[in-house]
């Protein structure tokens, strides 16, 4: 199964990856409509705690087309973060249906979701999850090396995205010779380095000083003007506000703000 990282990097499966690569181009649907990247409909999640059901998602309908800069805005306990982890691919809905980039992803197993966020997905986390014992471009390297991708490519692939989020002179360094801002420029050179469908940044500026978190809006924005599809899950009415759509999250209910 891998480390916690391979997890959602997406775990090699040890000689079985052309095989399960196979599988997942075999469930290719037509997609949702025209351009559409990921569809959600009537999506539910419900968990058992103890015998009291809690249902966190409930019946959310989303479209998320190739080139949308959507914030997903709540508080605490609205249903985003779960919302967030059914986007990602790390769970899994109790009923209704999700397709991503033409996949129905709704009833895959663990090791089908890890090859697809490996391939369809970066991710952007509030704490960076950057192992402190690499550098940069190492931490950058690892989607690449859960993949199987040779050492050279992998490296010539890091350091273009460490250039592109203007790390290009800092590859060497380890997280704890960087600035909080410059870490979570890491994540995202990390997020960018397989060329996936989606971003999902999780709350990406949480950590941050005013300073950094506009430095890293900016970066989102130069990226979405390029054409890179971004969902962003917040709880902060401004960084939403930087999306060109918001949808916000309240009782495991969806609504479109803007």
């Amino acid at each position: 199964r891998g480390s916690g990282f391979g997890r959602w990097l997406g775990c090699r499966t040890d000689g079985r990856t052309d095989a399960m690569t196979a599988a997942l181009e075999a469930m290719v649907v037509e997609p949702a409509g025209e351009s559409a990247l990921l569809q959600l409909r009537g999506v539910t999640k419900t968990y058992l705690m103890g015998e009291i059901t809690v249902q966190a998602v409930r019946g959310v309908d989303l479209d998320v087309q190739e080139g949308d800069y959507l914030a997903i805005i709540g508080p605490s306990g609205s249903g985003k973060s779960t919302l967030m982890h059914i986007i990602g691919c790390l769970d899994i809905p109790t009923t209704g249906t999700y397709t991503l980039a033409g996949i129905d992803v709704a009833g895959m197993g663990e090791l089908q979701l890890a090859q697809v966020r490996n391939r369809r997905i970066g991710f952007v986390f509030q704490a960076f999850n950057l192992l402190p014992g690499m550098s940069a471009l190492r931490n950058v390297e690892l989607p690449l090396m859960y993949a199987g991708v040779s050492r050279a490519d992998r490296r010539a692939r890091a350091v273009r995205a460490l250039e592109r989020v203007g790390l290009g002179d800092r590859i060497d360094h380890k997280p704890n010779e960087l600035s909080g801002g410059q870490q979570q420029r890491v994540s995202v050179a990390r997020a960018l380095v397989t060329e996936p469908d989606l971003i999902l940044a999780d709350e990406p500026t949480g950590n941050l000083d005013s300073a950094s978190t506009k430095e890293i809006l900016g970066l989102f924005r130069e990226l979405h003007d390029s054409g890179r599809t971004i969902v962003l899950i917040t709880h902060e009415h401004d960084v939403a506000d930087q999306a060109s759509r918001v949808v916000a999250m309240r009782d495991g209910q969806a609504e479109v703000i803007r």
